[in-house]
């Protein structure tokens, strides 16, 4: 045991590199479960990629749902198997060994606002009505009225989607039922974390009793949850949560690129993580992409913006996750509101060449080797409409970011109040110093879509 949830994350997660992969879409899964087939291996179709992904600097995976569900993995079906379309006990444990061997930390989702209608305690509902020993699981239920699908009841779902049947995670059988499930993962998978599926909606209050909870487990987890809108310190805070998902950065990271604006990036910089910003003290996870949203190669206007985007994304303050296929520029864009093209099989490892491969290992190499990067306090020193210049710094050293999404070469000299005269050096080009002189950092012209990262030499 190692005692209650501080609002520090464990000491490996400020260092971390995620890979987040989707495994029902990247192993090629069925699109629905039949419940009745037999378990096929298809987990093991990422064992080839694990070296692949090490190469690149990745430390961390975040697995999306692995277990028993009727169709994409948020309609759980049942918390204790493995969804038999991508194997059995032993697959997961296989393939989680195989991650852990290479040095990387295994992140589960963990879908605990709603469940499918194949839940096993929802199927129960189903046959007994208002007899069910079960009837309080679930939230809003009443037997006034028949559901869409014939049931002679109605109960909340997911955002009215009367597919995914919210859980009532005030009652005591629930959570006991859902953290029995959550020491299951960690006793037998030897899990490092949870990402908490859809955790803006649900009731804060819950994530309270599993803090406390995971503080008794015999192995440390990082809790994550996902939240959209709102302010991330109601579920980010001591005795909660110790992160969320930054979908305020996500934003702004494209659609300042898309309309040639950087004062929306900085003015969300300075908000979140600037000197008493909003989120200065949280460690919150940051990406170009995910699975439910357009990658970022069809999200921007420019292709030539995406290897300057992944710079923005591994020089800024967080924890950094790579969406699978995003090492090569997958595309990929929601049609008529379906998932499947965000979430698609993977090629063969490496997958397509790309020289963003090559870029996004630098990039990260970059980061794993230089603290300030991960650790350092954001400082905002040039904004301009295609450039921006910021600092990572500590009480005894800085580094400075400079960018220039203009396809043209930019001039730009970056304020350096109080700092000494003398060389810097850019470690993304270390034969090229730039000269410090009277308070100004003299860099010339920046190249087009692309920047540097200076360090005093």
């Amino acid at each position: 045991m190692h005692g209650p949830l501080e609002s520090s994350p464990p000491a490996w997660v400020r260092d971390a590199i995620f890979y987040h992969v989707y495994p029902m879409g990247a192993c090629g899964a069925p699109a629905t479960n039949d419940f009745r087939s037999a378990p096929v291996a298809r987990l093991d179709r990422l064992l080839p990629w694990l070296d692949s992904w090490k190469a690149l600097g990745v430390t961390a995976v975040y697995l999306g749902p692995v277990f028993e569900s009727s169709s994409h993995g948020y309609d759980t079906a049942d918390y204790f198997r493995v969804d038999r379309r991508l194997g059995e006990e032993g697959t997961l444990v296989h393939l989680v060994d195989e991650l852990h061997a290479r040095g990387m930390r295994v992140v589960l989702d963990a879908v605990f606002n709603h469940v499918g209608r194949a839940f096993w305690a929802f199927q129960d509902l189903r046959e007994k009505g208002p007899s069910s020993a079960y009837k309080a699981w679930f939230s809003g239920l009443r037997f006034d009225a028949r559901n869409r699908f014939g049931d002679p009841f109605v109960y909340e779902g997911w955002h009215g989607v009367e597919d995914l049947v919210k859980l009532n995670l005030r009652e005591e059988a629930v959570r006991r039922h859902l953290f029995d499930a959550v020491a299951f993962w960690v006793e037998r998978f030897e899990i490092d974390g949870l990402r908490l599926d859809a955790a803006d909606a649900m009731d804060p209050v819950f994530f309270d009793a599993l803090a406390t909870f995971c503080g008794g487990l015999p192995r440390e987890l990082w809790l994550m949850g996902e939240v959209i809108h709102g302010d991330y310190r109601e579920w980010a805070r001591p005795g909660r949560l110790h992160s969320t998902t930054d979908y305020s950065l996500w934003k702004a990271l494209w659609s300042s690129h898309n309309d040639k604006n950087y004062f929306e990036l900085a003015h969300a910089l300075k908000r979140q993580v600037g000197p008493s910003g909003m989120y200065e003290h949280l460690t919150l996870y940051t990406f170009a992409d995910n699975h439910d949203v357009n990658r970022a190669a069809s999200l921007l206007k420019e292709s030539h913006h995406l290897p300057l985007l992944y710079l923005l994304l591994f020089t800024l303050p967080g924890v950094p996750s790579l969406y699978y296929g995003g090492e090569w520029g997958q595309t990929g864009r929601k049609e008529g509101g379906d998932d499947r093209p965000l979430r698609p099989a993977l090629p063969e490892p490496p997958g397509p060449a790309s020289p963003l491969r090559e870029t996004l290992t630098r990039l990260i190499t970059l980061r794993h080797q230089q603290e300030l990067l991960r650790r350092g306090s954001y400082r905002e020193l040039v904004v301009r409409s295609e450039q921006l210049a910021f600092a990572r710094v500590d009480a005894r050293e800085s580094l400075v970011v400079a960018v220039n999404a203009a396809s043209a070469p930019a001039e730009m000299d970056v304020p350096m109040t109080g700092a000494p005269d003398g060389e810097w050096t850019d470690l993304l080009e270390p034969g090229r110093r730039f000269p410090l002189r009277g308070g100004r950092l003299l860099l010339g012209a920046l190249p087009p879509a692309w920047g540097r990262v200076l360090r005093r030499a």
